[in-house]
């Protein structure tokens, strides 16, 4: 399971409810920040989450709305005498933008402790059971990226089967779990393909940050579990978010109801709107005569409330989203 706190999700300019854009992502004790804006250290602290636990960094693109945090974190670590260094990981472009922002602030990789990681759409990396992938975000002619955090497809024991085979509990199902055989004390031989259900699709959880464009995402999150994606503006607004090269929340639900996307969960919200208004303005349009009951995104809209919430867990995340 991933687990998501919202560290940030302003638009462009931090506000008194709202800091500059950046999310964090647990699955474990693997921990993941996406983007680091202005003064995402002091929420990590608000949250009580530290830095102990926090190796990588994935930034979606160079604005520095989305990077400017990175020095001063970078910098405490370094005073708290943190051990091992944090993975920044980007496009090509954005590692370079990375690179000379923090040479000029706290110095080399090897004097802050930090590493920097240019990376191309697709595996980023991959650990037992779960992996990270890139994907190209269209974004006012920068090199972004979005990133799908995935669960390996899973098959579980089937009880009754085990059950009718008499396979005792303890060492004999474990292996089965992990695809061994086994023989049993009266010699006859058990194979996982007894005793294992059909394959179940993992979790898989789609960050996007900034975008201009929805349709070349459709299927890379098609059937995320949840979507997390910026809606800067209204769809009274769209011919400004056009011109800035950013999405209204109608689009981003439109995103959500194509792509079948679990939970659409909204960030990088402009200041010039209240709560209501967004909520209001993120429903999906359908075109006439439409079956509406078809799909339905369930909407939480990403507040700066330091609140750890399952990924695929609706009810959990839709109450505590809501503000």
């Amino acid at each position: 399971m991933f687990e998501l706190v919202f560290l940030g999700t302003a638009a462009a300019v931090p506000s008194a409810e709202r800091g500059s854009p950046a999310l964090l992502i647990a699955r474990g004790s693997a921990r993941f920040l996406v983007d680091c804006g202005e003064g995402t250290q002091r929420q990590l602290m608000r949250a009580r989450l530290g830095f102990r636990g926090l190796g990588h960094v994935l930034l979606t693109h160079m604005h520095l709305d989305h990077v400017a945090g990175l020095a001063g974190l970078l910098a405490t670590r370094q005073l708290y005498q943190l051990e091992g260094p944090i993975e920044i990981i980007g496009s090509r472009e954005t590692i370079a933008f990375a690179r000379r922002y923090l040479s000029a602030t706290i110095g080399s990789e090897r004097e802050a402790g930090y590493r920097l990681c240019a990376v191309s759409p697709g595996l980023v990396l991959s650990r037992p059971g779960w992996r990270i992938t890139a994907l190209p975000v269209a974004h006012r002619g920068t090199e972004s990226l979005g990133y799908l955090f995935e669960e390996d497809a899973r098959r579980g024991l089937l009880p009754d089967r085990l059950v009718a085979l008499g396979v005792p509990e303890g060492p004999d199902r474990a292996a089965l779990a992990r695809g061994d055989p086994i023989v049993l004390a009266d010699g006859r031989s058990v194979t996982p393909e007894m005793v294992l259900s059909p394959s179940v699709a993992g979790a898989k959880l789609a960050i996007v940050g900034d975008a201009e464009e929805v349709v070349s995402l459709i299927e890379p999150v098609h059937r995320a579990d949840a979507l997390v994606i910026e809606a800067t503006f209204l769809e009274r607004d769209a011919g400004l978010a056009r011109s800035r090269g950013h999405l209204t929340a109608t689009a981003a639900a439109g995103l959500a109801r194509e792509a079948e996307a679990g939970e659409l969960l909204l960030t990088h919200i402009s200041g010039r709107y209240k709560a209501g208004e967004i909520s209001v303005g993120s429903r999906p349009r359908f075109p006439e005569g439409a079956d509406r009951r078809r799909f339905r995104p369930r909407l939480g809209l990403s507040s700066d409330q330091f609140l750890s919430m399952p990924a695929c867990n609706v009810a959990v995340l839709y109450s505590i989203m809501r503000i």
